[in-house]
């Protein structure tokens, strides 16, 4: 189990990368942010942390839409050890969940390290300058689903974001397993 720290990125710009979706495309930072804000999700498909709060992720995305938040998912975790998310399998992940937003895929890990990610899930909120401005949780579910009244971690916080250009004072970190790094990392 992982727990991200926030101290130190908040403010910096967002690393830029092309990665290909489940969609069969490749996507670029550049081309998917929102005008208000960018949701940078990191995310696998068999971590119990994510899959206890997927549905939440899916609704604060679709909800966020409106505001001029775009929302990206990346999977860096090693496939080959891991087989439940390999590309194939984040394909069928993303269609059971009903994901609006880009499933990107992170084979060589290189993104996941050029963000500082650490966990699934680790959330990177960004403002409309892809600046960083929230780094934490979607609420305070953990290994199973919180109840359905949990203040939204998230959603508030890209909700301050797009309104204000800030990020909120009081941040949570994202508490998930560890990113599945190859040998050598």
């Amino acid at each position: 189990m992982a727990v991200t720290a926030e101290e130190g990125v908040l403010g910096s710009d967002a690393p830029l990368f092309v990665l290909p979706g489940v969609d069969g495309g490749r996507h670029a930072l550049a081309d998917l942010a929102g005008e208000r804000g960018t949701v940078v999700a990191f995310i696998c498909n068999h971590c119990p942390y994510v899959v206890a709060v997927i549905d939440r992720l899916v609704r604060d995305a679709r909800d966020l839409a409106p505001l001029g938040v775009a929302t990206i998912a990346i999977c860096s975790n090693d496939a080959r050890a891991y087989p439940d998310d390999s590309f194939e399998n984040m394909k069928t992940f993303a269609e059971r969940h009903g994901f609006t937003f880009p499933y990107l895929h992170d084979e060589n890990q290189d993104v996941a390290r050029a963000f500082g990610a650490v966990c699934t899930p680790d959330l990177f909120g960004y403002d409309g300058g892809l600046k960083l401005r929230y780094r934490g949780r979607i609420d305070a579910s953990r290994r199973e689903p919180g109840s359905a009244d949990l203040r939204r971690d998230l959603f508030e916080a890209m909700r301050e974001v797009a309104k204000s250009g800030r990020g909120p004072a009081e941040q949570f970190s994202s508490m998930g397993c560890s990113i599945k790094w190859r040998d050598g990392h």
